[in-house]
This record gives C-alpha cells, structure tokens and sequence, in this order.
C-alpha cells in the first residue's frame, strides 16, 4: 500500500458521467483507510453548488455576503469560500490547501496535467478518454480493452484498481510541478 513514509501521493480518476467513479471511490477510499492511509479526495463540481442547507446559520450568513465561512465542531470543520465573479481555484491551489496525508484521489479535472486512471464503461455509449490523453496511465473498465497500450484492470476488482493506484500515483510536488507547466 502507499505509506506515509513516501509523502502524499496524488492520482487523478476520469470518465464520463455514469461511468461509476464516485462508486469506484467510495470502495477505494475505504479500502486505504482500512490499510492505515490518511486519504483525501477533491472533486470539481461542473456548475454551482451548495453544501449548506437553506435556513442554518452558515448558510444565511455566505447568502448575506460573507466571502467565507467556518463550521466548526468537536468533529469537523468545514471552510466555504465565495468566489463571486472571481476565478475558480486551480487544481494546483487546491492540492497546496489539504492537510498532510498519504494520498490525494481527485476526482473530475480530466483537462489537467496529473496522472489519471479513467473509469470506462462500454454502456455509456462514449469513447474511451485515454487514446486522447497521455496522463491517463491506466483503465478500470467493466470489459477487457486489448488495444488500450496502458493496463487495464477490472472495474469490480477493488484490490487490483488498488494496487495499480499505488504503483501509478505520482508525488505532490511532481503534480504541482507539471499542473504548473502546463
């Protein structure tokens, strides 16, 4: 498994809407956590969100106008912050905000330049991402894919998506290096 001794690790998982990688996260996520990695996971979201409910406290106060807001209990905090008409954070920006830990799993941001493993499913009816990409280094896909060029490895196989995750991440700092290349 990816130990904490190597530094915080980052790979990427892409594919199409439907294609199960949230599910596919879900299990990995909980796979690393049962082996003792600390793990975090950022997600682009495609079009404006909300984590807060209508009427609590935090929410009418970021709707009044507070460019920021804290949450804090005994078990979790939570940061929310307007971007109003400014630019959306990069990915780079957003890996330099996380809390030490031993792997970063991000989830969406297909454009950007970090490695990537593509969730691919035949049934959504779109092409396969990695012939168009280079930093996809690997497919979990539900069918075999004999001219993929990278590994493929099956979708509904946790521990070998597993295992190729953790012969496949890339350290924070060559990510941060090449997300600000590009």
């Amino acid at each position: 498994m990816v130990t904490g001794g190597r530094g915080t690790r980052v790979l990427g998982v892409v594919g199409w809407s439907g294609s199960g990688k949230t599910t596919l996260l879900v299990k990995l996520i909980a796979r690393f956590t049962e082996h003792g990695l600390k793990v975090a996971t950022l997600k682009h979201a495609h079009h404006s969100f909300d984590v807060d409910t209508p009427g609590k406290d935090s929410y009418e106060h970021r709707k009044a106008g507070a460019g920021e807001v804290i949450v804090s209990s005994a078990r979790r905090w939570v940061q929310m912050h307007e971007v109003g008409a400014g630019a959306e954070a990069s990915l780079a920006e957003l890996l330099r905000r996380l809390a030490p830990c031993d792997l970063v799993l991000v989830e969406g941001f297909k454009s950007e330049r970090l490695p990537k493993l593509e969730v691919f499913r035949q049934a959504i009816g779109k092409s396969p991402l990695h012939p168009g990409d280079d930093r996809i280094i690997a497919v979990a896909s539900d069918q075999p894919l004999p001219s993929a060029g990278i590994p493929v490895v099956d979708l509904n196989d946790i521990a070998a998506v597993a295992a190729t995750i953790e012969a496949r991440a890339e350290p924070l700092a060559a990510v941060l290096a090449l997300l600000e290349r590009a």
